[in-house]
């Protein structure tokens, strides 16, 4: 059976995240974990939209997509601007996309 050399291991320890970087990381990807949120997002990935062209387009309750919105902007995923009495959400960082969209590849879809 190989183990790991001492290199190795010292590295590993250079190089694993902390335990809060560690729940952070679960945290973000679990939110990711939510088919709602990915229909969501994937909206949001083609334009900046209100609550209720989500819910329209996604056949959801509003109540529903401002709950999982909350969500997504408590971690940073989606922001939100006003634009006069409607607040238009979108994705925050462009990375997000990118995250769909490696996972669409890996997928093969």
């Amino acid at each position: 059976m190989l183990a790991a050399t001492t290199k190795v291991l010292d590295d590993m320890d250079c190089y694993l995240p902390d335990d809060n970087s560690v729940r952070r990381i679960a945290r973000f990807f679990a939110l990711l974990a939510d088919p709602s949120r990915v229909k969501l997002l994937s909206a949001l990935a083609i334009s900046p939209l209100c609550v209720s062209d989500i819910a329209d387009i996604l056949k959801m309750n509003q109540t529903t997509v401002s709950h999982q919105l909350r969500l997504l902007r408590d971690v940073d995923i989606v922001t939100c601007e006003r634009q006069g009495k409607i607040l238009k959400y979108k994705i925050a960082n462009p990375k997000i996309n990118e995250i769909l969209l490696v996972g669409v590849e890996y997928l093969g879809f």
